[in-house]
């Protein structure tokens, strides 16, 4: 998944007579507001990101994650960040985190990096967002040596974010748990990191993907530090993406206690791969986390 890409739509606001769901769906009775990852639906959010907004409102998605803030442009999806933020306001939706591309900042002086990070909390403090992440390494960086300087820079980060208010949390992909000599990235992450400043971001599909552990030992053995969660599903034959009830992760065993883990949100995600196209996809997952997993929350 390239989380590098950026969108510089911006359209008219679309009609709620048009949307093909229901408002009366989207009530919950979880104390966590249902959360969506939108690059999960970055196409329809190209053409027209007011409109896909509010047709996941709809489904009864009331909070986001987004990527691809332009730090020189100061907008998300073609809007500056305060329009943007009014959109959001008048929908009554929020984004309380969002996926920066600090990747491109590995190579980086830590002072050129620090700037980029000032320009992120900026996004994130107009944005009214809790959580700041790194998201994704480059390949040629997933060796022992660099995930040491990784950590390095994550408490660096860590502790400018954390000292203007905000979170940090590192998110895992499946590349962390590759063994290498006996030892592996997360462990190094895990172990080398700052608890207080460096927070997790735990993807289950990709824990489940690589059979290295499951949610619920990690989030046993890192009490309290995996304040988000990425909730997608496998699927049974190609191992890839899947709507969620439609994969082989049985979510109501595997789904890990929310007050141990740290949980202050959750966004469900599906990254490609969709059965019928990236909306009905949003759709499918949401029905399926309201009728069976939202009471475990």
């Amino acid at each position: 998944m390239n989380r590098k890409e950026f969108i510089t739509s911006s359209l008219a606001l679309g009609a709620y007579s048009l949307l093909p769901f229901s408002l009366s769906s989207c009530k919950s009775n979880s104390r966590f507001k249902l959360g969506y990852q939108l690059y999960s639906i970055r196409d329809e959010m190209a053409k027209d990101p007011i409109s896909t907004l509010k047709k996941l409102k709809a489904m009864g998605y009331q909070d986001f994650e987004h990527y691809g803030y332009d730090e020189k442009k100061l907008t998300y999806y073609g809007f500056k960040t305060k329009a943007f933020k009014a959109i959001l306001n008048d929908l009554n939706l929020n984004i309380s985190s969002g996926h920066y591309p600090f990747a491109n900042y590995f190579n980086a002086s830590d002072e050129t990096l620090l700037k980029y990070v000032d320009k992120t909390i900026e996004g994130a403090l107009l944005m009214q967002s809790k959580y700041i992440v790194w998201p994704w390494l480059a390949p040629e960086n997933r060796n022992i040596e660099d995930y040491k300087k990784l950590s390095d820079k994550l408490n660096i980060i860590g502790e400018r974010v954390t000292n203007s208010g905000l979170g940090f949390a590192y998110h895992n992909h499946g590349y962390e748990f590759k063994n290498d000599n006996g030892k592996n990235g997360f462990d190094i992450i895990t172990n080398t990191t700052d608890s207080k400043l460096v927070k997790l971001q735990l993807d289950m599909y990709w824990i489940m993907h690589e059979g290295f552990s499951t949610p619920k030992q990690l989030i046993e053995n890192h009490p309290g530090r995996f304040v988000m969660w990425h909730i997608k599903d496998m699927h049974k034959v190609s191992r890839d993406y899947t709507e969620l009830g439609n994969g082989s992760i049985d979510y109501i065993k595997e789904l890990p206690d929310p007050k141990k883990s740290g949980l202050a949100y959750f966004y469900i995600e599906q990254g490609g791969n969709f059965t019928v196209n990236s909306t009905k996809s949003a759709s499918d997952s949401a029905k399926y986390f309201k009728a069976h997993l939202e009471h475990l929350l």
